[in-house]
């Protein structure tokens, strides 16, 4: 079982929000002071997400490789603002190894077969769920396509793996929605769980499930003593 620290970068800075939402920003340093901090525990991978792109529609090519080489080669998969196949491989050429992509596979039904096509192992499908739908556009809007639809697209495409987000969990430390990671890894496709996730207890229970990693952001940020220096809103 894998677990992968978060990086989430709002301008130059590292950041939490509270379930995503943008006003509830309740961590935030200079990514400079963060990363080298998490580079030191040796995760085997990083999880970089840049809110800012996600929220605006467009990746940040310039934070991805700054990110991508402070990691010195570590494996590093990207997400936020990848809205089309050009800046998925620009992210990939930049030194990514995969790229996280939720909106723009949900536009169409069609959508998911070009980007498989396009991609392949390196993609994964970001499935963000809220009330049971699937979340689009940072966050903000909720789509019309639930859990179970969103997974049978995923399957009929061949997608190798899913990046799966308990919103309503991301950034509390209220521990993994297990009942929907039991529903998305009976899709038979590599799960990677994030919100909520708190400790080694989480970890474990995400393991029996049958998720093959865990995203964590806030409870690893409290275990290696980063505290926000003040209450911000953005």
């Amino acid at each position: 079982m894998q677990i992968i620290p978060a990086l989430d970068l709002l301008g130059h800075d590292a950041v939490r929000l509270e379930r995503g939402d943008y006003d509830r920003v309740i961590f935030r340093r200079p990514v400079d002071e963060v990363l080298p901090v998490i580079l030191a525990t040796s995760p085997s991978r990083l999880h970089i997400v840049d809110l800012e792109g996600a929220r605006d529609g467009q990746l940040r090519l310039s934070t991805v490789k700054t990110c991508v080489e402070a990691a010195s080669g570590l494996p590093v998969q990207v997400s936020g603002g990848i809205r089309n196949v050009t800046t998925a491989r620009a992210a990939l050429d930049l030194g990514a190894d995969r790229v996280i992509v939720g909106t723009a596979l949900w536009s169409d039904p069609d959508a998911l077969d070009s980007w498989v096509a396009a991609l392949g192992a390196q993609l994964i499908a970001g499935i963000d769920v809220r009330d049971g739908m699937i979340a689009s556009h940072g966050w903000k809007d909720s789509t019309h396509l639930d859990v179970d639809e969103a997974l049978e697209r995923c399957r009929s495409a061949g997608v190798s793996r899913l990046h799966v987000t308990a919103i309503s969990r991301d950034g509390t430390m209220s521990g993994p929605d297990l009942d929907l990671y039991r529903r998305v890894c009976l899709a038979g496709i590599p799960v990677v769980a994030a919100g909520g996730v708190r400790g080694s207890d989480d970890v474990e229970d995400l393991a029996q499930i049958g998720c093959e990693a865990a995203i964590m952001g806030m409870a690893l940020l409290h275990e290696l003593g980063l505290t926000s220096r003040e209450a911000e809103t953005f």
